[in-house]
């Protein structure tokens, strides 16, 4: 069983924004295979399961808001006995410019919070990460945070969208069992 956690923020004022790119990527693959998110408020997520090539993959949104997302995260992992090769967290990323895609396996938080928070809840910064770039802010005096969350404009929808048809690519070959590597090879 492979684990996607995609992080974001819940609440409709937060849909689609900057700082949900990781909400969005895991409800595309949700919606390629059919899949509907039931909340589990044990484990404090949204979760779907699918199947792709016969491996079952659990597509989580957790519902602790992005500075905790720990506290969803590392309850799931346990419960499920999920080894931390088969957890992919996508997160957003301002350093990078849209839809550009870079796979990590390991690494300190950066300064993204829900980053920060799983690492300290699983007691290590080695897990899989897929860093989904936002851009960042066009004018130095934007606030970052009404940048990251606010929503992607009428002329960066190609850009958005062709960063989410090769997240799903990730998703399909991670859970396919290709290793961290050869993806990074093929997709960094």
């Amino acid at each position: 069983m492979k684990m996607i956690v995609g992080l974001g923020n819940i609440g409709k004022e937060y849909d689609k924004t900057r700082h949900n790119i990781g909400f969005m990527t895991v409800d595309v693959l949700a919606d390629k295979y059919q899949a509907t998110f039931k909340q589990d408020g044990q484990h404090h997520a949204f979760v779907a399961d699918v199947r792709i090539n016969n491996e079952k993959v659990l597509l989580v949104k957790p519902t602790t808001y992005m500075n905790d997302s720990g506290d969803a995260v590392r309850p799931l992992v346990d419960y499920y006995k999920l080894d931390l090769a088969d957890l992919l967290v996508v997160q957003d990323d301002m350093d990078m410019d849209l839809g550009r895609l870079r796979l990590r396996q390991k690494g300190s938080a950066g300064g993204h919070n829900g980053i920060k928070s799983i690492a300290n809840q699983l007691g290590t910064q080695k897990f899989n990460r897929l860093k989904f770039g936002i851009g960042h802010p066009a004018h130095v005096h934007q606030a970052v945070v009404d940048y990251v969350l606010g929503h992607f404009g009428q002329d960066e929808q190609p850009d958005l969208l062709s960063g989410l048809d090769q997240a799903v690519e990730i998703f399909e070959g991670f859970a396919a069992g290709k290793e961290m590597p050869i993806l990074m090879n093929q997709f960094n």
